[in-house]
């Protein structure tokens, strides 16, 4: 069984990691921030530790349960969110990168709530670099070339 201590550490771990990636969508203006982030994190955390915690409770009374299918519907329903976040606004398309960064912030939650520290740290950190130094890559060469 997994104790209290580790509960609040692998929520947290997700809260705080999904939260980074939240600020910097926030400090750059866009519609889902810091909070958003975090939830999406922490919640993906606490529906991960569901499924351990009932492929555990289960497996000892022989029933066979797959703890993934749980992480699973995370992943797929995600994207309802995901879509609230895109914006059509004439020929242009807006919050697509707002919603790439919730459907990774889930994966970062799953990855926390599971005990994958080292994922979900390494995913998180990966997603920042995607969005502040791609982005000036972005600003730099390609918007340039489109103008």
């Amino acid at each position: 069984m997994i104790s209290y201590w580790e509960l609040v550490l692998r929520i947290g771990t997700a809260a705080i990691l999904g939260g980074l990636v939240g600020l910097q969508r926030e400090l750059v203006g866009k519609e889902a921030g810091f909070r958003t982030h975090a939830l999406v994190s922490a919640g993906s955390a606490l529906i991960m530790l569901v499924s351990v915690y009932l492929f555990e409770a289960y497996k000892s009374h022989g029933a066979i349960t797959d703890p993934s299918r749980i992480a699973a519907q995370v992943v797929s329903g995600i994207g309802f969110l995901g879509a609230g976040a895109i914006i059509r606004s004439g020929a242009t398309v807006v919050g697509l990168t707002t919603a790439a960064c919730l459907w990774s912030c889930a994966g970062i939650g799953l990855a926390a709530g599971s005990g994958f520290y080292e994922g979900a740290v390494i995913g998180a950190a990966i997603v920042l670099v995607i969005l502040v130094v791609f982005q000036q890559i972005e600003t730099r060469f390609i918007k340039r070339q489109k103008k």
